[in-house]
């Protein structure tokens, strides 16, 4: 959203709901406020908004867009069916299909222990009332853009619709490259299931000569800490110079999540520091084996150990000057620039079509 204001600086912005702080505001959407849905006056909507998800597509329904010649969405889950008429040009970047509803299905219900009872009768019956309209609204965008061709081929899967690849914006120029490594490994992130931190805390445990240290915070910490040896450092949530400077200094990144892109492991990239990933989703697409990292091809303890050792027998040839130049072709600039001219190339497709009608 921040770089489509940057392109389109006087356009106005749609949203659900708008609760972003004065700092945020300004940098997101310079200054402005977004018109809201419905959803914006409920009780408890700012911090439980998502406990309205039902409403979700009715409420995204009712904002009138006719007014308009194009208009381009920002889509993780309803975003892309807002109505549009036959003479206006929708194009929606779609970050994925909703993932709890489809292809995470049956892991959300399990980590949200909705399986069974009531609760769980409730909340697999909104889910696939969520489905049902999704796959409905398939065909409202003229363009789908996805950003990895993972997400591209989810969207073929999901919705049989083709997606142009444009990577999301990263900051890499708010990283720079240390080339003066020190002895120790770094992951970053929220700590929840399917990222996998316990099985990064499990492998270091053991290998007790090689140290650790843990960026993050959320509803996994405890578990998380339960498997730390003395080798391991568990900070919990970092600002961000903090958390830079780790991930500068550190002699490799270790990342064990599907993502549907994965921006921290480009800004790990965008420090010059070698990355260590499960070969799976957007690092697939983001690192080069050998070259920015090394892949591991199981997410388990035994083959992100391999991959560790794997790194140490040749991480002489890792060149953090190389790894940061690889990181600059997923910068905002290069997002900006590729997002602008498919939009402008594709509005001039449309309405020369429809001129000559």
């Amino acid at each position: 959203m921040e770089s489509f204001t940057n392109i389109w600086n006087d356009a106005p912005v749609f949203s659900l709901v708008d609760f972003l702080n004065d700092e945020d505001r300004r940098v997101i959407l310079k200054g402005k406020r977004a018109e809201t849905s419905f959803l914006q006056k409920f009780p408890f909507a700012e911090g439980h908004f998502r406990n309205y998800l039902m409403l979700f597509p009715y409420a995204i329904e009712q904002f009138d867009l006719s007014g308009y010649n194009v208009v381009i969405s920002s889509s993780h889950a309803v975003a892309k069916g807002v109505l549009t008429g036959t003479n206006q040009l929708h194009i929606t970047y779609c970050h994925t299909p909703i993932r709890y509803a489809w292809d995470l299905y049956h892991q959300y219900l399990k980590e949200s222990n909705l399986q069974k009872g009531i609760a769980g009768l409730f909340a697999k019956t909104v889910l696939h009332y969520m489905r049902m309209w999704d796959a409905s609204t398939a065909h409202r965008p003229d363009y789908f853009i996805a950003n990895s061709s993972h997400i591209a081929n989810r969207i073929k899967k999901t919705y049989n619709r083709e997606a142009a690849v444009i990577y999301p914006p990263v900051d890499i120029e708010k990283f720079k490259c240390d080339s003066q490594k020190e002895n120790y490994y770094v992951t970053v992130s929220r700590m929840v299931a399917y990222k996998k931190v316990d099985m990064i805390v499990e492998a270091f445990a053991q290998m007790p000569d090689k140290k650790l240290v843990v960026i993050g915070d959320g509803p996994e910490m405890l578990k998380v800490k339960s498997k730390a040896a003395p080798n391991i450092e568990i900070l919990g949530f970092q600002p961000f110079d903090i958390l830079k400077k780790y991930m500068q200094k550190a002699k490799a990144f270790v990342f064990a999540a599907e993502e549907d892109f994965g921006i921290v492991v480009v800004e790990a990239m965008a420090c010059g520091t070698p990355v260590i990933a499960w070969y799976s989703g957007g690092t697939k697409e983001t690192i080069v084996d050998g070259e920015t990292g090394v892949f591991f091809n199981e997410q388990t303890t035994p083959s992100l150990i391999e991959a560790v050792k794997k790194f140490e027998s040749s991480q002489n040839k890792y060149d953090a000057s190389v790894i940061r130049a690889h990181s600059k072709q997923f910068s905002r600039e290069v997002f900006e620039e590729n997002i602008r001219n498919f939009v402008e190339e594709k509005t001039d497709e449309h309405f020369s079509r429809n001129a000559g009608r």
